[in-house]
C-alpha cells in the first residue's frame, strides 16, 4: 500500500458528530506507515463510484470504503475487474461485512489491521432488475441481494429514524412487517451448485447471500455462505407463515441448526425473478400483483423481474 484515498459520507451512519476525527485517526495510521493518505468526504452513490475511479486513474493502489455496507455497495461499483484493492473502515449502522471478515469497530484499529491484511481476489454478485423508472438497470453487491420483504423493510424504515436509532429503527420496522406485511409470491428459477438444470419454487422472500457473520440479531442467516466460494448461499422462503419465519431469524440468533419448514437453504450459481401471473378473484375483477422490491447490500433498487448471477475474479478485498 502507497497510495489510499478514504472515501466517507458525513451524513450517514454512526458517531456522525465524530466523523472527521474517525477519519483522521485512521490517516494518521496509514500516514505513519508511509502511507500517502487523503480523505475526501462523498455525498451521493453515484459520486462515490465515480470518486473511486478517479482515485485509482490518479494513482491510488487503494480505496477505502470509511462508513457502513451502503457506502462499500456504492465504492466497489467504480472498482470492478479493477487492480486496486478495497479497504474497509467501519463506520456505518450494521457494518454487515466488517462483521464478517473480524475488521475492527474502531477507525484506528481499522487501519492497522488494512496494513496487516492481505489481498484477496473474490468473486461479486450481480443483480439486473427494473429501476423505478422501468429501465434495465444493474447493480453489484458483496453482501447480499434480497427480493420481497427485507426489500420492502428498506423501502418503508425512516432514513431520519434509522440515524437517531441505529439498528433499533430496522429491529422496530422488521417487527412491524412481520406482524403486518402482506407478503407476495413471486416465482424464482435458480441453478442449484453442481446441478445442470434449473429448479422453480414460487416463494415470499429470496436471498442470495456471499457472508456467513452479519452480526447483531442476524448473526448467521445463511450459513455455509463464504466470500471464499463462487456460488451463493440461497434462502429460499416458500411459506408466509410468520412463525416460519421468525424461526428462521431465531436459529441463525442461537447459531443453531433448526430445519424450518417451507425454508430452504442451498447454494446455487444463478437466479432468476419475476411477478407471477395477476389472478381472477371470485368477484370477476382482475387483481394486479404489487410490485415487488429488490435490494443488494441493504440499498433500495428497484422491482421485478430480477437476475442474479456472480462475476468470478471481481475485485481485490484487503482481508485481515
Amino acid at each position: 500500500m502507497r497510495k489510499a484515498i478514504l472515501l466517507y459520507n458525513p451524513l450517514s451512519g454512526r458517531r456522525r458528530k465524530h466523523r472527521v476525527a474517525d477519519i483522521e485517526a485512521a490517516c494518521s495510521v496509514l500516514r505513519v506507515a508511509g502511507v500517502e493518505a487523503d480523505p475526501t468526504a462523498t455525498h451521493s452513490g453515484p459520486r462515490a463510484s465515480e470518486q473511486a475511479c478517479e482515485a485509482i486513474a490518479a494513482g491510488c493502489d487503494t480505496v477505502f470504503a470509511c462508513g457502513g455496507d451502503g457506502t462499500i455497495h456504492d465504492v466497489l461499483q467504480g472498482m470492478v475487474s479493477g487492480s486496486a484493492s478495497l479497504g474497509i473502515i467501519p463506520l456505518g449502522t450494521a457494518n454487515s461485512l466488517a462483521h464478517d471478515l473480524r475488521i475492527p469497530q474502531d477507525a484506528a484499529s481499522a487501519a492497522r489491521a488494512a496494513l496487516a491484511a492481505r489481498p484477496r481476489r473474490i468473486a461479486l454478485g450481480k443483480l439486473r432488475y427494473l429501476d423505478f423508472a422501468g429501465n434495465q438497470s444493474s447493480r453489484y453487491f458483496i453482501v447480499a441481494a434480497g427480493v420481497g420483504v427485507d426489500a420492502h423493510l428498506f423501502y418503508k424504515l425512516n432514513l431520519m429514524l434509522k440515524g437517531r436509532l441505529g439498528m433499533t429503527a430496522y429491529y422496530a420496522k422488521a417487527a412491524h412487517l412481520w406482524l403486518t406485511h402482506r407478503m407476495e409470491r413471486f416465482l424464482a428459477e435458480f441453478l442449484e451448485t453442481g446441478e445442470n438444470e434449473p429448479r422453480r419454487a414460487i416463494v415470499s422472500q429470496l436471498l442470495a447471500v456471499r457472508i456467513r457473520n452479519f452480526g447483531g440479531v442476524l448473526q448467521e442467516l445463511a450459513p455455509g455462505a463464504s466470500l471464499e466460494r463462487n456460488d451463493f448461499r440461497l434462502v429460499l422462503f416458500r411459506t408466509t407463515n410468520r412463525l416460519s419465519y421468525l424461526l428462521y431469524i431465531l436459529r441463525g440468533l442461537l447459531r443453531e441448526k433448526w430445519s424450518v419448514g417451507g425454508i430452504d437453504v442451498l447454494h446455487g450459481e444463478k437466479v432468476e425473478c419475476q411477478c407471477l401471473p395477476a389472478t381472477l378473484p371470485s368477484n370477476g375483477s382482475t387483481e394486479v400483483n404489487r410490485r415487488i422490491l429488490v435490494e443488494a447490500d441493504g440499498e433500495l433498487l428497484g422491482t421485478l423481474p430480477a437476475e442474479i448471477t456472480l462475476v468470478p475474479d471481481a475485485l481485490t478485498l484487503l482481508v485481515p
